[in-house]
């Protein structure tokens, strides 16, 4: 991605926080998600212990009144007369004096019909079958859940005795207890502190302080329950402590806002404070980097500003200190290559001006010593004359590249250009016993600068004849195509090295000569550059080396 660093900082660093906060987020949502949960049931058993409290007291409450009538004279003798009348006229008296007024209470005899009934007693009918199964505890009180004619009840059962010749004989039984509906359901929930109540009988609720008729969905509520015993400590149905769910999902839905707003605003403020930090940090940063461009531009003398003791001031410093180690290396180097390069180029100049100061200098001598015809002296002079013109164009040349002159171009015959430089290696290439083809069109005719274009072809045959000292052949041919003029130079010799291939047309770069310096090629590609066209040599020669000349024409 191309990205600037400050993005990057501010894009890993969003990130990062954005992960970091889900994280915590999640970590503190289910923290308190299990708090709220652990509440939510302490405060649902707090409620079942409520209640175990609260239906304790009411069952003591029957048991006690129930003993209490019991033990009185004027009910032992209301019993004793077996008067239906007598006994529920007795027992209501007394009964509505210390009891609520919402319990019921009965009197049965040891079968458990029902001899008196007071306070709702009659919905249960004219026999009481829970007195049968508490009579295995008598002369002990019992208490217990009861479900008859489909209604829940909580009932205490009191044995009432009295003295017989044969010991205590069991005169009557006195039920006492309530109904469980909605109300009591109600009652509940009000004394508990809020919970649900849900009594269950048969499977089915029989009392409820739910809107909905149907069972509490474990998904939408917290269930606890606890069995209903009845008279034999069998399980008769089931009390269950219902607490809703709903106000945990508000405080975790509000907790989830909270968290948002507090992510958005942690990710704001974290990326205004990195922003302005990695400002801060990437400044010396950015001026390395431009600084770094300059000195790529070979702009030496830049530097950077002094930074602090830090690690960028550190880099700044050294960054300098690398500025002015490359300038005095590149100054040193360039005086260097300076002397190098003057050296070298007086021996070239030295060795491409040995032949023709030679042909002068053997020339005017023979014209100092010897006594010559007319014919030969004709001959030594045109010797002297081209060598001394050779030297003369030489110079020029060199002076030419130095500067970038250009001379204008004259219409010349390529053949003959070709043939003069042929003519000037003839007695070289006889010598060696190399021959030299010339196969150039008569007609073939393309403007030029003739001198310059002349050095060329002698500098590519001279080449041909250094790496052919054992003989060999030279081929020079050419053909016009479309706007161009292709001239081909190839030899039979040993073919141009790999390694220097790729640098041969460089100056200095030489291969197989002996006194060789390198300047002819790049001299000679010079040329044919400012002719329009250029020299190149065909990687693809399996044999010896060919060198291709395009020429505009």
């Amino acid at each position: 991605m191309k990205l600037s660093l400050l993005s990057k900082i501010l894009l890993s660093t969003s990130i990062f926080i954005t992960a970091l906060l889900a994280l915590t987020g999640w970590f503190v949502q289910d923290q308190v998600l299990r708090a709220m949960s652990q509440n939510l049931e302490s405060e649902a058993q707090s409620s079942f212990r409520a209640y175990e409290s609260l239906w304790h007291a009411r069952a003591d409450l029957l048991r006690s009144v129930s003993l209490a009538l019991s033990n009185m004279s004027d009910v032992r003798a209301a019993f004793g007369t077996n008067d239906q009348a007598t006994i529920r006229d007795t027992a209501a008296e007394i009964w509505m004096k210390i009891s609520q007024t919402d319990a019921l209470f009965m009197v049965t005899d040891p079968h458990g019909r029902v001899i008196a009934s007071l306070g709702g007693g009659a919905e249960l009918g004219d026999r009481i079958p829970a007195v049968l199964e508490a009579a295995r505890n008598f002369p002990a009180q019992t208490n217990g859940f009861v479900l008859q004619n489909l209604r829940l009840y909580q009932m205490v059962v009191t044995p009432v005795y009295v003295a017989t010749g044969r010991g205590p004989g069991l005169l009557n039984v006195l039920v006492a207890g309530y109904l469980v509906d909605n109300k009591v359901a109600n009652d509940l929930k009000v004394r508990t502190g809020g919970s649900d109540f849900v009594f269950l009988a048969g499977g089915k609720p029989v009392a409820s302080t739910l809107s909905s008729p149907d069972l509490p969905d474990p998904k939408q509520f917290l269930v606890i329950g606890r069995p209903l015993l009845d008279m034999r400590n069998g399980t008769v149905g089931q009390i269950l402590v219902v607490r809703s769910f709903a106000a945990v999902r508000q405080r975790i839905a509000a907790l989830k806002a909270n968290l948002i707003l507090t992510w958005i605003a942690a990710i704001l403020v974290a990326l205004g404070g990195s922003y302005l930090l990695a400002r801060r940090i990437l400044d010396p940063v950015k001026q390395l980097d431009r600084a770094a461009e300059r000195i790529a531009r070979q702009e030496y003398q830049t530097r950077v500003p002094k930074g602090g003791n830090d690690e960028l001031g550190r880099l700044s410093d050294t960054f300098n200190a690398m500025c002015r180690s490359i300038q005095e290396a590149r100054q040193e180097l360039i005086r260097q290559e300076q002397i190098s390069t003057i050296g070298r180029l007086s021996t070239s100049i030295v060795h491409d001006l040995r032949n023709p100061l030679a042909a002068i200098y053997g020339g005017a001598e023979m014209l100092m010593d010897a006594e010559l015809t007319d014919s030969q002296v004709k001959r030594l002079a045109a010797n002297i004359y081209r060598s001394s013109r050779a030297v003369k164009d030489l110079l020029q040349d060199l002076v030419d590249v130095s500067r970038q002159r250009v001379h204008p171009a004259e219409a010349c015959r390529l053949r003959d250009v070709i043939e003069a430089a042929v003519e000037s290696h003839a007695a070289d290439a006889s010598l060696q016993g190399v021959g030299i083809l010339v196969d150039v069109p008569e007609e073939l005719e393309i403007p030029m600068e003739r001198a310059r274009m002349e050095r060329v072809f002698l500098n590519l045959i001279g080449n041909a004849l250094e790496a052919m000292p054992q003989g060999g052949e030279i081929r020079l041919s050419a053909e016009r195509g479309e706007r161009q003029v292709l001239v081909q130079v190839e030899d039979t010799g040993p073919g141009i090295p790999e390694g220097v291939r790729a640098r041969l047309f460089q100056p200095f770069v030489t291969s197989g000569k002996k006194n060789g310096l390198g300047l002819g090629l790049a001299l000679s590609r010079q040329t044919v550059l400012d002719h329009g066209g250029d020299l190149w040599v065909d990687a693809e020669a399996h044999a010896g080396a060919r060198f291709w000349v395009r020429l505009p024409g």
